[in-house]
């Protein structure tokens, strides 16, 4: 009859010297054989071999899939592809989930639970025997929440992002996910749009596994990790359902086994100089507003000091080099077919700190140097932009004392400077009851304001700011207007729409005290936004001003809204900026 030693070997009964210096030594090799006993003799009921608690790098596989989470519904089986290449690399992989946004169905808004879930991802990391993570990513939120995550701890990190879905095709046209919705209601006013047409428009939007396929916020935030140099090169474009994904998937899970032997953490990655590559990048793509928020949040976490300034100053002159919508015409399949983002950035090495290291050990520079464009319809050369100057423009003036975003490259040339008379929705329900009422007192030259969409107001901040156009100036053919509000919009959203006024109008940002009738003043080629009401007249409403009732006043949302920072600092937690590091001392037994 064999005995546990002659099964397992005589390593067992022996304390061992942790000669890598694992982290995961702290849990399976301790100095007390009672603590080394709990954690390995429970474990052991999975059917794990004693090497793998003996000198094997411990890597957490974070899972954001969820059924609830269509973008990342795929993520599941991406799991096995990143344990194959673990495990071939020497390492041990063990799968947690943190919790899944899904931006389709959450409500109010998947922006309220970002914080939520990076607290989730960091507490998991630290409180497990972990050397080393992968981040199995997609939808919009689950991409920074689990970098936010991974910051405050400082482990070595690698992304593997879910992909992007196939081109949707409608009647032979590209129909972009997101993009579409934001033409629905138009189609349906003006052009005959039938509830049959819908489902089909539906069907052939979203036609396999995978995010949106624009260069909505999820494609922008897969762009934004390989910008960073937190993925392997190439991974940002690469579709869900092509077999090249998974292959990466298992390049990764073996990169992530050798990061840990050479101590290749986030911190030594993310610098100052990654930072400022991944704004001039976002340019260069078209990327989403929603990039500012989570860059900035990301940054608060490792350590980064980063301001919205920094947005307009690094990016604002980059030429647009992507054809996608909503800035263009083509689709992140597409991008990939002409050669994805190893492209622009080879492109743009004349802006970058070409240096910057990478999850690969190599410098971005060195990557992606031998990139090749296959399709210059859809990547522009640099001397030949598709638009000269395009990245994101920072605003200031009295109704944003603290900055405002707009797309100029997603705006309407002519209403980039504009003056006009308010008209404004004091709630988003007061917005969705009368906006196509029509005696609503408006028309093309107005300007629309929405107030209580900003991180506290809402709560969480949705993407509503590109409120839809009322239906009696969508059938006279006015496509755009300018918009103001302290929310967001969908990266896959277009128009002329000012973002993430700061301070927000629920906690007395000027915003909260315009009035329909005002003049506000748009002047994006001199960054200005500007409410036309004397001090005099600001200051007599301030002190008539009243708080808007809290939405909640228990749970998560009343720790949300009472600790939230405001949106031109990233929207975090105020005490979850920084980070704790990965030692935890105390043991549970």
């Amino acid at each position: 009859m064999f005995t546990l030693i002659d099964l397992f070997g005589p390593g067992i009964f022996m304390k061992e010297k942790n000669k890598n210096k694992l982290r995961s030594a702290d849990w399976f090799s301790p100095v007390d054989p009672k603590s080394a006993f709990i954690h390995r003799s429970w474990l052991r009921n999975q059917g794990y071999p004693d090497d793998y608690f003996r000198s094997r790098p411990v890597i957490g596989i974070c899972n954001t899939w969820s059924d609830l989470t269509p973008c990342n519904g795929h993520l599941r089986e991406f799991a096995e592809f990143v344990k194959r290449g673990v495990l071939e690399a020497g390492g041990v992989p063990f799968e947690f989930p943190v919790t899944s946004l899904g931006e389709i169905l959450m409500r109010p808004t998947a922006m309220l639970f970002r914080n939520l879930a990076a607290m989730d991802t960091e507490e998991t990391i630290r409180a497990n025997p972990l050397d080393g993570v992968v981040l199995l990513t997609g939808c919009d939120k689950t991409t920074p929440s689990t970098v936010m995550g991974a910051c405050s701890v400082d482990l070595p990190t690698i992304v593997v992002p879910g992909g992007p879905m196939l081109n949707g095709k409608y009647k032979g046209e590209r129909i972009g996910s997101g993009t579409f919705v934001w033409q629905l209601k138009d189609k349906i006013k003006n052009e005959g749009f039938t509830p049959e047409d819908q489902i089909e428009a539906e069907i052939c939007s979203a036609r396999s596994s995978g995010h949106c396929m624009t260069m909505g916020t999820a494609s922008t935030m897969a762009c934004m990790v390989e910008s960073l140099g937190l993925t392997l090169p190439g991974a940002a474009a690469i579709p869900a359902v092509d077999s090249r994904k998974k292959v990466l998937a298992q390049l990764s899970g073996r990169r992530i086994v050798e990061m840990v032997r050479e101590d290749l953490k986030l911190s030594k990655i993310l610098t100052r100089e990654a930072f400022e590559n991944a704004i001039k990048i976002n340019a260069a793509v078209g990327g989403s507003t929603n990039f500012i928020i989570h860059l900035t949040a990301i940054a608060g976490r490792i350590g980064v000091k980063l301001d919205l300034k920094d947005f307009d100053d690094l990016g604002s002159k980059i030429p647009l080099l992507v054809n996608l919508m909503p800035s263009g015409k083509f689709l992140m399949e597409d991008f990939f077919d002409a050669g994805g983002l190893p492209v622009v950035i080879n492109e743009m090495k004349t802006h970058l700190h070409n240096d910057a290291l990478t999850v690969n050990g190599k410098s971005i520079g060195e990557n992606n140097k031998n990139a090749e464009c296959y399709n210059q319809d859809v990547i522009f050369p640099i001397d030949k932009p598709l638009i000269a100057e395009a990245g994101i423009a920072v605003l200031y003036g009295n109704l944003c004392e603290n900055g405002a975003v707009i797309k100029p490259s997603a705006a309407t040339p002519k209403l980039m400077s504009h003056r006009g008379k308010a008209v404004v929705f004091e709630t988003i329900e007061e917005f969705l009851g009368t906006v196509d009422d029509p005696n609503l007192d408006i028309d093309e030259n107005s300007v629309m304001v929405l107030k209580g969409v900003g991180p506290v107001g809402y709560p969480g901040m949705p993407e509503v700011g590109n409120m839809e156009l009322p239906e009696k100036l969508l059938k006279k053919g006015i496509k755009d207007m300018v918009r103001i509000s302290d929310g967001r919009m969908s990266g896959t959203a277009f128009g002329t729409v000012v973002l993430h006024v700061s301070p927000e109008s629920s906690i007395g940002g000027v915003l909260g005290l315009v009035k329909s009738g005002d003049y506000i003043v748009l002047d994006v080629p001199n960054r200005k936004l500007h409410l036309e009401v004397d001090d005099t007249e600001l200051e007599k409403r301030k002190s008539e001003w009243v708080a808007p009732k809290p939405v909640l006043e228990r749970g998560y949302v009343n720790l949300y809204t009472s600790t939230v920072q405001q949106s031109h600092l990233g929207a975090d937690l105020d005490f979850l900026v920084g980070k704790s590091g990965a030692e935890v001392t105390r043991d549970a037994h």
